[in-house]
């Protein structure tokens, strides 16, 4: 290995520590109370014996319906405010505080006080368990960790927040929705009539949550309505205000890989996609439009949409807990302004989209949801990802073999296309190592430490009479980084790995684990990684018989650069063993296949025949170009100057 290919490998361990130590960042920082207007309420019960009207099950061929359906009466006790009534809530002694709806694809629930989606259970994805325990359905959110509230402006100035309020709904509490259908959910708000003493319900009057779930589909409709609000609402208010909060939970093996690779992601009114930062709390204010807002975990992601136009401004804000709030990870919140000129029939229409972060499936959308991917944090890492390492990786999957073959299949077709890039960098070494009889000869021309622009006059002049580019050896490695380092972005966020197994890895989309320390190194961590340490053993044998035939540069140069080329490895070790498996199989399959292929170039090339022919280069005669007349002319300077100092 020559030295500009050694330049090239200490490039790449440059990006690579670069982004160990940004991604290593951990900042404590005090968890934000965000700032909560509620209404100070005091529930009158009323002594009445109130009677409830029984509404009869309904089914429909899409859906079918179990369990009771809620009642709702003209004269029910209601929920008072500030000593005024505002919102119908009925005395109720029913168990049931939520309406289910169960799809092909999980499981929902909504609260009936308040009328968001509280909990979301997926029916094939399941939460990350050691081993040897049950499996467990993963759960986005469990209704304690993830809330939805529109802040209303009443006519008498008083403020008072949908979460509070009760939702009523003529439709079972159980719904399951057949495969292939689609079944819609209706809860409504009715406001309470001021004038009636009775405390008696506007049926005619209300706020209406439309939610619409599809058996098979991640994402769930769910539009805002306002029928006859105008005597109830402010005069001339047309901004609603949404705002949601939600924890995110750890679901995965990895706790802090999962948090680093958990922020608030958005789309603004130039299609541009953004995210908040995932390292520390930030806030930030938006007064043109937003597309859409999510709360992004590693492999999951729930995304509320504006179906047309846009939010119309929002704040946005992502806050980190205290270690001992662990499994939470973030804290995000987003608070959506959305326009509605009519207060008797207005509407606004939304999707509400929680699911894997698959990139083929977020893409699939048409809304850039897929960019929430991280595919590398450069223009051409993601273009390599998106355009060659996606493809062919889908293209393997196809035919169901283990991850761990695809991964194989892949690393060797990745080899064989950069095949020539490979056999280019060899041949320009092997060049330098014939050379290496002339080299020596120059070196004991030119001793001293002041004939040092000589020797190097000399040496590009031998390079240049033997038809040699010193450079054209760091070129091929520095044109092969950024695969590497794609592949870097590529293994931790492919959701198709997570939780698949392969030999002793149990998990190739986070570490393997084949020994638990019980205490903590630091810069290495807790446990022992093995296709970490096969890597890394891979490596340093790489770089021993690299060094072997190494043979340019003077002898303490030569020392200094063996040295470091033994350290990296063990940089490595350190940097690598809490990082997917996936990840560290594949940097220990490209070791092994760089190790046959040098083998193979080895025997390919017949050195003696190559030294021949640069030889026969060096009898020809050559035409000085600009850059050997420039450096002829800096020895002639250097000369006059050392016989100046002479005299």
């Amino acid at each position: 290995m020559d030295k500009n290919t050694i330049i090239g490998l200490l490039l790449m361990l440059a990006l690579l520590m670069g982004f160990s130590f940004w991604n290593s960042s951990n900042q404590k920082k005090q968890k934000e109370q965000q700032a909560t207007e509620m209404v100070a309420n005091e529930i009158a019960k009323n002594d009445k014996n109130s009677t409830s009207n029984s509404t009869p099950s309904t089914s429909d061929s899409n859906a079918t319906t179990t369990t009771s359906n809620d009642t709702t009466s003209n004269q029910m006790p209601a929920l008072k405010t500030n000593e005024e009534v505002y919102f119908y809530h009925p005395q109720t002694n029913d168990s049931i505080d939520s309406y289910t709806i169960e799809t092909k694809i999980a499981k929902y629930s909504i609260s009936k006080v308040g009328g968001y989606l509280s909990t979301i259970e997926f029916n094939d994805i399941y939460s990350y368990t050691p081993k040897g325990e049950p499996k467990k359905k993963l759960v986005l959110f469990d209704g304690t960790n993830n809330q939805m509230n529109i802040e209303l402006m009443l006519k008498n100035q008083s403020r008072v927040f949908t979460k509070n309020c009760f939702f009523a709904s003529e439709q079972p509490t159980l719904i399951k929705v057949a495969d292939g259908k689609t079944q819609k959910l209706s809860l409504k708000l009715y406001p309470l009539n001021p004038s009636d003493s009775t405390s008696s319900y506007d049926p005619n009057s209300y706020v209406e949550y439309l939610y619409t779930f599809t058996s098979n589909d991640y994402r769930v409709g769910f539009e805002i309505r306002m029928v006859n609000m105008s005597k109830y609402i402010y005069p001339n208010t047309q901004t609603f205000t949404i705002q949601w909060n939600a924890d995110a939970k750890s679901v995965e093996k990895n706790f802090k890989a999962e948090k680093d690779l958990t922020s608030v992601f958005y789309m603004d009114n130039l299609s541009k996609v953004s995210n908040l930062n995932e390292q520390k709390a930030e806030k930030k204010d938006f007064t043109a439009g937003l597309k859409w807002v999510s709360f992004k975990q590693q492999f999951f992601t729930t995304v509320l949409i504006a179906d047309s136009g846009y939010f119309a401004s929002g704040q946005l804000s992502v806050n980190i807990p205290d270690e001992n709030q662990k499994p939470i990870m973030k804290n995000m919140n987003a608070s959506l302004d959305f326009q509605m000129n009519d207060l008797d029939k207005g509407k606004f229409g939304m999707t509400l989209f929680s699911g894997p972060n698959q990139y083929k499936l977020l893409k699939d959308y048409d809304l850039s949801l897929e960019k929430q991917v991280p595919l590398g944090w450069s223009f051409l890492l993601h273009w390599i990802n998106r355009l060659a390492v996606i493809p062919l990786f889908n293209w393997l999957e196809s035919y169901g073999m283990s991850y761990g073959i695809i991964i194989l299949i892949l690393t060797i077709i990745l080899k064989i296309v950069l095949l020539p890039i490979a056999y280019k960098t060899y041949t320009s070494s092997a060049k330098m190592r014939v050379l290496k009889p002339e080299i020596d000869e120059i070196s004991a021309r030119y001793p001293k430490q002041e004939d040092a622009m000589k020797k190097q006059q000399a040496t590009m002049s031998l390079y240049k009479s033997a038809g040699v580019n010193p450079m054209s050896g760091c070129l091929p490695v520095l044109l092969q980084m950024p695969i590497l380092i794609a592949m870097f972005r590529f293994f931790p966020s492919a959701y198709e790995l997570r939780q698949q197994p392969f030999l002793w890895a149990d998990d190739l989309s986070s570490y393997d684990s084949v020994l638990q320390l019980g205490f903590n190194i630091p810069f290495y961590g807790d446990h022992v990684s093995l296709f970490c340490l096969l890597m890394t053993i891979a490596t340093l044998v790489y770089t021993w018989l690299n060094n072997k035939m190494m043979t340019t540069g003077s002898a303490d140069q030569m020392k200094m650069m063996k040295v470091f080329m033994y350290l990296m490895p063990i940089m490595f070790l350190g940097m690598f063993n809490n990082f997917s498996s996936g990840l560290t199989y594949y940097y220990l399959l490209v070791n092994l296949i760089t190790f046959l292929q040098m083998f193979i170039f080895r025997y390919a090339i017949n050195e003696n025949k190559l030294r021949a022919k640069l030889k026969a280069n060096m009898l020809k005669p050559a035409k000085k170009s600009k850059w050997q007349s420039k450096m002829d002319e800096m020895l002639k300077q250097q000369q006059l100057q050392q016989n100046n100092k002479k005299k």
